[in-house]
């Protein structure tokens, strides 16, 4: 399915629970308008439109906020923990994975310079971590290991359990990439 599909297939969706004509959205560090009418999602930081792939993780999102978001679960899940995710691993990880690996190994520690510009904090865990609320109510674990004289450097994504019940792996996967993209 290409993007195109994807995105009416969204909009259909949307469209079926008859919101206000104009939605608002905040995703990482930009707010997005959400314009029922005209079909159109906006970046508000540089009032142009938003990319397919953002456009689509915030018409499915904007789906699942209004048949009601749960709080999130509280537990932390990695992308092989979750359910369905096989045969996905490979484009998960190079995708997702390794640019914070490649952006960060060499020092950990400046992934902090990002608490300034995204909705993130720092967090428990690896030798640094971060976590950024990616949507409302979905938050994105970043953890960050340094190498040693036996290992590489090392980072891995964690996921509230609850983003099951918010997105499709392939969601999650794009979720992900954005989130690397960002930091």
């Amino acid at each position: 399915m290409g993007y195109e599909t994807a995105f009416k297939k969204a909009w259909g969706e949307i469209s079926k629970f008859k919101p206000a004509k104009n939605l608002s959205v905040k995703f990482m560090a930009d707010e997005y308008s959400v314009d029922i009418g005209e079909g159109r999602i906006l970046s508000l930081s540089c009032n142009a439109p938003a990319k397919e792939l953002t456009s689509i993780l915030i018409l499915h999102y904007l789906a699942q906020k209004i048949k009601g978001l749960a709080a999130p679960a509280g537990k932390w899940l990695t992308f092989r923990e979750l359910s369905g995710v096989e045969g996905y691993y490979e484009a998960y990880h190079k995708r997702c994975i390794e640019p914070v690996i490649r952006k960060y190994g060499k020092n950990p520690d400046a992934v902090k310079e990002v608490l300034g510009r995204l909705p993130a904090e720092l967090a428990e865990g690896g030798d640094v971590a971060i976590q950024i609320e990616a949507f409302a109510n979905v938050p994105v674990l970043i953890k960050l290991w340094k190498a040693d004289s036996e290992f590489g450097p090392d980072a891995n994504m964690y996921f509230d359990a609850g983003i099951k019940d918010i997105f499709c792996i392939e969601d999650i996967i794009v979720l992900a990439g954005l989130v690397a993209a960002g930091l």
